[in-house]
């Protein structure tokens, strides 16, 4: 009987990394690792980590410590470092933290079982030397659907029997990109029984964002294949799935190396109908590549959140410039104009950096000017910190730490307020909610939580049911907003959507 081999994997960062999590998971579950919740009770302890920001890295180090404490006093034999900052800083995290037994790159998780059974039997596997991913594909974007032996995390896909994978018909694809041969199913293994998950759209980036070293270590932007996409999101629907959320580094792109850069106004409209799923959602989208045909799609489709992930990071023309990006203050606000006149009530969020070099008080008091007109929904703010092999730490004018800081601090209570108030905006209004959570059983005054169409899991709030009854998790259901919590909505339930028949189960959850 084989050996008993544990393993868990601990998730950091973005929805990018939860699916490349869930493809390891895939991987190794299918060569007869077992999957445990706690890092405790398994062999060995993953740890996907977040090289974004200097605080994300800090959170990553944090956890690969934590899991090596585990080590002394638990069933932990083996902690091992996975993601972007492993990815991205390789050799130099190993030898700064020799507490990870293993440094992998992207380039091993093909491998990643074997890799973790040396590490577990007490052998070395040599972290790579970081290189410029954006290198590996090439520069033609029309040329690299057809590049191989480039490891392109969240895109795995296995062959399957034919009862284990729907695959679209060929008329899914472009013309010209051939459909892959045989059956594919999802190269994934679920983490948790969420009724939302997301999907890889593509990966890597070919914006040079000044401030921005994503590319470097993510690469060049590649399509998935949107029969992959489709495949995917059946799989999740049978997994009881009812929300699915396109990620990449920059969805607006999507198709351009397939042939066709509407591909995705094509394929929100087929995802939307699949058979379980009730909503899709499009996040990290670019305010310059917006067109009015995915404007059109994101508002009118139904099962498609009208929802806004916009990245806009300044609004001052001389800073967009600074960080190589495009547009201004009043070109944002005819953008969000746009998608109001069709669909008023619209979700829109987005991130924002102050303090970056040579932001004078004048450029701070036009990002406040696009702040207060722009009623968005959710915001995220940073301070300017210098990223490692970034064009903007070359730059001089940088302003004092403690004015940085300020202009945070300031930007972050205004941000607050605001938000708040378009909050209140929502009062009355009655919302499709999917009910993630009733709560704790054991404390009544834990309540029932979801999402609206404007909210995306972790990062623009939720809604609080004021009752559990009538509630059942991964169900859409109607509900009126009664009141406000910060960007959070208080809403009392009115009642489920559709006429489907409810299962017993949920008949006594009522």
């Amino acid at each position: 009987m084989p050996e008993r081999r544990t393993v868990a994997l601990v998730t950091l960062g973005c929805a990018r990394n939860e699916v490349d999590s869930e493809e390891l998971a895939g991987r190794l579950a299918a060569d007869g690792w077992e999957l445990v919740e706690e890092a405790a009770d398994a062999d060995v302890a993953v740890v996907n980590t977040c090289g974004f920001v200097e605080a994300a890295k800090k959170d990553s180090v944090d956890a690969l410590l934590e899991a090596n404490d585990l080590k002394d006093h638990g069933r932990t034999q083996a902690v091992v470092a996975v993601g972007c900052m492993a990815e991205r800083y390789g050799k130099e995290l190993a030898e700064s933290l020799p507490e990870a037994d293993g440094v992998l790159g992207f380039d091993d998780y093909a491998d990643i079982s074997d890799r973790l059974q040396t590490i577990l039997n007490g052998g070395i596997h040599a972290s790579h030397t970081p290189r410029d991913r954006r290198k590996l594909l090439p520069l033609s974007p029309a040329d690299r659907q057809g590049a191989t032996g480039v490891a392109l995390p969240g895109h795995g896909t296995e062959t399957a029997p034919p009862t284990e994978a729907v695959i679209p018909a060929p008329a899914d694809l472009p013309q010209g990109i051939a459909p892959a041969s045989g059956p594919r199913a999802p190269l994934r293994r679920r983490l948790d029984n969420s009724p939302v998950a997301s999907v890889k759209l593509a990966s890597g980036c070919d914006r040079r964002c000044s401030f921005c070293a994503i590319p470097s270590f993510r690469g060049s932007f590649i399509s998935r294949r949107p029969s992959d996409v489709l495949g995917e999101t059946r799989w999740l629907a049978e997994q009881g799935v009812k929300e699915v959320m396109l990620v990449s580094e920059n969805n607006t792109s999507y198709g351009k190396d397939l042939g066709d850069i509407r591909l995705l106004e094509t394929l929100l409209p087929e995802l939307a109908a699949v058979d379980g799923i009730e909503r899709v959602r499009v996040s990290y989208l670019q305010p310059a590549e917006m067109r009015p045909g995915l404007i059109d799609v994101l508002t009118s489709t139904p099962g498609v959140a009208p929802y806004f992930d916009l990245s806009f990071q300044h609004s001052a023309p001389a800073v967009l410039r600074a960080m190589r990006r495009f547009g201004d203050t009043d070109r944002f606000l005819e953008l969000l104009e746009t998608i109001r006149g069709k669909a008023p009530h619209a979700g829109v969020r987005s991130n924002f950096i102050v303090g970056f070099p040579g932001e004078t008080e004048a450029d701070f008091a036009e990002l406040e000017r696009f702040l207060t007109g722009a009623r968005l929904d959710a915001v995220g703010v940073f301070g300017y910190s210098d990223e490692d092999g970034t064009e903007a730490a070359t730059y001089e004018n940088k302003l004092d730490e403690d004015v940085v800081a300020e202009r945070l601090a300031h930007l972050s209570r205004l941000a607050d307020e605001l938000t708040s108030q378009r909050a209140e905006e929502r009062l009355g209004e009655t919302l499709t909610v999917l009910v993630e959570s009733l709560g704790s059983p054991d404390d009544l005054d834990e309540g029932a939580v979801g999402r609206a169409a404007h909210q995306a899991p972790e990062t623009d709030g939720q809604v609080i049911f004021t009752s559990r009854e009538g509630l059942v998790p991964g169900r859409m259901v109607e509900a009126k907003v009664v009141g406000t919590d910060g960007v959070d909505l208080v809403a009392e339930y009115c009642g489920f959507t559709g006429d489907e028949p409810r299962s017993p189960g949920e008949e006594a959850a009522r």
